[in-house]
Order: C-alpha cells, then sequence, then structure tokens
C-alpha cells in the first residue's frame, strides 16, 4: 500500500510519501513513489502516487520524455497549473489503458492510480491538486490545505489539528513526518524509507529534498520526542472524579 501527503501553506509546498510496496505478504521492495520535474526560473512540480506501480512508472516515464523532446504538449510548456494537472490527468488515463492492454497484463488486474500534483510556475502562485484516475483533478484550498492518498486515515487527525494556511514551511514538513510516522506505527503495508520536498515560494526550484530511514537521526529524534510529549499530554490531562485525593470512588 501508499501514503502520500501534501500540504500547501502561505510559505510553499511540502510533499511527502513513502517507499513500501507489497506484492505479496513476503514479497516487500522499496520504490520511489515522490517525482520531481524540476525546471530553475521556469517551473518545478512534484507527482506523488498511490496505485499501480507499472502506470506511474509509465506516466512518470512519459511526462519526462514529453519535456525532453520537446513535443506538444509537456510539462515546460504549461503556463498555469490548472493545465498541468489536467494534462497529467489525460496522460494518467492513457497510461492505465495501455497498462491494461500490454501483452503481460490480463483481465482483472486493476491499472488505475490516483496522485498528488502540485508545483509552481514563473508567474503563478504555487499549487497543489489531486488527480484522480478518471483524470479528473480537484485543488486544495484555504479550508482544506492538505490532500493525501493511499492509507489516509491513520495520519489525517494531526494534519486537522495543525496545518493551517499561515503554518510555517518547516512546521508543515514537521507536520507531514509525523503524520507519515503516525500511519506507520498503525498499518505495515506502509514503511520507511520516507521521501519528502519542499518548494519555497517564488523559488521555482526545490527548497530541499530528504530521505528520512530508520537510522536518519533527525527522524529518530521526532519519532522519539512526539512519542515522549504524547505520553506526558496524556498524564498531564485533568483527573477523573475518582480520582480526586480523598475521593471514596
Amino acid at each position: 500500500m501508499t501514503y502520500c501527503v501534501g500540504i500547501e501553506v502561505d510559505e510553499g509546498l511540502v510533499f511527502a510519501a513513502d517507499t513500501r510496496t507489497n506484492a505479496a505478504l513476503d514479497d516487500v521492495r522499496v520504490h520511489r513513489k515522490l517525482h520531481v520535474f524540476e525546471y530553475p526560473g521556469e517551473a518545478t512540480f512534484v507527482l506523488m502516487a498511490a496505485g499501480n506501480l507499472a502506470t506511474t512508472q509509465l506516466l512518470v516515464s512519459r511526462l519526462q520524455r514529453d519535456a525532453a523532446e520537446e513535443r506538444t504538449p509537456n510539462l515546460r510548456q504549461m503556463r498555469h497549473l490548472f493545465e498541468a494537472a489536467a494534462y497529467v490527468g489525460a496522460l494518467l488515463v492513457d497510461s492505465q489503458v495501455k497498462c491494461q492492454h500490454t501483452e503481460h497484463g490480463h483481465d482483472g488486474v486493476n491499472t488505475q492510480a490516483t496522485l498528488i500534483f502540485g508545483g509552481q510556475i514563473a508567474g503563478e502562485q504555487p499549487g497543489l491538486y489531486m488527480v484522480y484516475p478518471l483524470g479528473n483533478a480537484i485543488a486544495a484550498s484555504p479550508e482544506t490545505p492538505y490532500l493525501q492518498i493511499g492509507e489516509s486515515k491513520y495520519g489525517k487527525p494531526i494534519l486537522d489539528r495543525i496545518v493551517s494556511p499561515a503554518t510555517r514551511l518547516e512546521d508543515a514538513a514537521r507536520t507531514a513526518l509525523l503524520s507519515l510516522d503516525s500511519t506507520i506505527r498503525s498499518n505495515l503495508s506502509v514503511g520507511l524509507p520516507i521521501d519528502m520536498v519542499l518548494l519555497r515560494k517564488g523559488e521555482l526550484q526545490v527548497s530541499q529534498q530528504l530521505r528520512f530511514t530508520a537510522d536518519s537521526p533527525l527522524y529518530a529524534d521526532i519519532h522519539n520526542n512526539w512519542s515522549r510529549r504524547l505520553e506526558q499530554a496524556v498524564a498531564s490531562l485533568p483527573r477523573f472524579p475518582w480520582e480526586a485525593p480523598g475521593s471514596d470512588a
């Protein structure tokens, strides 16, 4: 399975994804689910995917090839982010169909994928979209400044509590890490390493690109700090009536 989260705040965008894939209970592998398309000074896009791996790999390959060979359309030609999201959605639909009809495919195989796609184009504001298997897309909003795909339920509560448009970019990144950490703790199909990209508004290039493994000191520190602070918070909550000193309950 997969868990990916994208966050849009006033200072920019955060993208974070796990890397675990499960072909079977005894076939666990690591595959990158976060892909960067960077054209410094012009535009930078990030794509994360949940679903069929073959479809995702074909889609990423076609996006790269279209831009490299200057085909029309391609990501470098886009002047508005919603147009880029529509282009990616159209390619996604076509890639799903192609994977369904390959000689290695067979009836009943689910070739669908769902995407989080975002970035910034010169002269435009940063933006974040969820692209569905049918190619349609919805944008993040001030009321819902984050998007999730895959195993989303475990990591959602902290996003709801913490993230707002005014959240600092680095705080949004830490919240994304905790969202993934909560998911990894509760679901064996999501696992380390975690890939993360930060895009600061106006820079038109990747601001930070990180990979967190089980041996990453920063990830371990955040994980341990969060667990300890949660325990302390629970211990400091108001007591039940029967816990009061001298209570007969």
